[in-house]
């Protein structure tokens, strides 16, 4: 599969085939859900797809090292490394770190705006001082770089049928979305690491505090209140989906059952949360497996139908949509249909990370 997709996208140089396939094993160990979307993606467009998570997944990675693994230097200087790497790889189009070639060489096929690159490493620097938010608006701001700008890195790969801005502001939300998702199902796994990324004014609007959410993760028992705050919190996350799904419409129509496949799995994540009773503090919400299996067939149905309808098309001689048929082009964004809403006879969901 890796050598077919690698074909498809034109890459031949042993080196950077080697770059994208390390890229490819990072998003497939660290990240189910995505990477099961991407496999719904035309194979031209798969390496892209995991040269932008590979970094990403490898840079969260550095930020959480434990300190006896990160060494004397620490995680801040392992970034500070990386964040030079970035940039002189970005000004050249190349590098000798195997992460760093295959996202420069997707950058510029792709045509991919460097600042979202920098501000992802800003919001990760962030993580290594940052331990909470007071309000959702300080959490936004951190996630414009965490998670809004993995939607924009994404559009001109996924390619649209508008303009790329007006789909990149659907596309941004749906990468907030996702992170909420996370932020709800890792609590108590966020707060063993220091972390808080509900927002704090959120949280004391139930009665709850840093205190409160440490002594039900020590004792192992529940409280009301923050039942009655993470169940806001999942309702904030919803509202950010609906923001988000007008963009769907907006795909070229082959990369629409990628994104709607995420947003269905990663909204199973969210009904899981709800239906293990907004246990997060003592347990990771799982979706099960056969929700996931259900999300994947319908999900290649959809690539079936919409690739024997772009084929269709493009004997019928209609124009294509904006975006990369050919890497290289800059294309555009996402509009979905609430998938996440509807319930496991309609559809199924599931779970995971980005």
């Amino acid at each position: 599969m890796t050598r077919q997709e690698l074909d498809a996208a034109g890459i031949t140089d042993p080196a950077l085939r080697a770059a994208y396939t390390a890229c490819r094993q990072l998003n497939a160990r660290h990240g189910r859900t995505y990477f099961l979307a991407t496999r719904l993606l035309p194979a031209a467009r798969r390496p892209a797809v995991h040269a932008l998570y590979g970094f990403a997944r490898w840079a969260d990675d550095l930020v959480d090292l434990p300190e006896e693994t990160a060494g004397p230097e620490g995680s801040a200087v392992a970034l500070d490394r990386l964040e030079r790497r970035l940039v002189d790889g970005l000004r050249h189009g190349d590098s000798e770190e195997p992460v760093v070639r295959a996202l420069a060489d997707t950058a510029e096929r792709y045509a991919i705006d460097h600042r979202h690159f920098i501000d992802f490493m800003a919001s990760m620097r962030a993580d290594l001082t940052v331990t909470d938010y007071p309000t959702y608006e300080d959490l936004r701001g951190y996630m414009h770089g965490s998670a809004a700008v993995i939607g924009l890195q994404m559009v001109p790969v996924l390619g649209t049928v508008a303009p790329r801005e007006e789909a990149e502001p659907y596309a941004a939300a749906l990468g907030l979305a996702f992170q909420l998702t996370n932020f709800l199902r890792d609590v108590g796994e966020d707060l063993d690491r220091g972390r808080i990324y509900l927002p704090a004014d959120l949280l004391a609007a139930h009665g709850v505090d840093r205190e409160l959410l440490r002594w039900s993760r020590d004792t192992g028992r529940h409280d009301p209140r923050i039942t009655t705050a993470l169940r806001a919190a999942e309702n904030l996350t919803r509202g950010v989906y609906r923001q988000a799904v007008p963009g769907l419409a907006l795909l070229d129509p082959v990369a629409r059952p990628c994104i709607r496949t995420a947003c269905v799995l990663y909204g199973g994540i969210l009904d899981a949360v709800a239906e293990d009773g907004h246990s997060v503090l003592h347990r990771r919400a799982v979706v099960p497996r056969r929700r996931r299996l259900a999300v994947a067939v319908d999900g290649l149905a959809r690539v079936t139908g919409a690739r024997l309808h772009a084929r269709r098309t493009a004997r019928g001689g209609t124009p294509a949509p904006h975006g990369p048929a050919v890497p290289g082009t800059a294309p555009h964004a996402a509009r979905l249909q609430e998938p996440h809403e509807s319930r496991e006879p309609r559809e199924p969901k599931e779970r995971e990370t980005v």
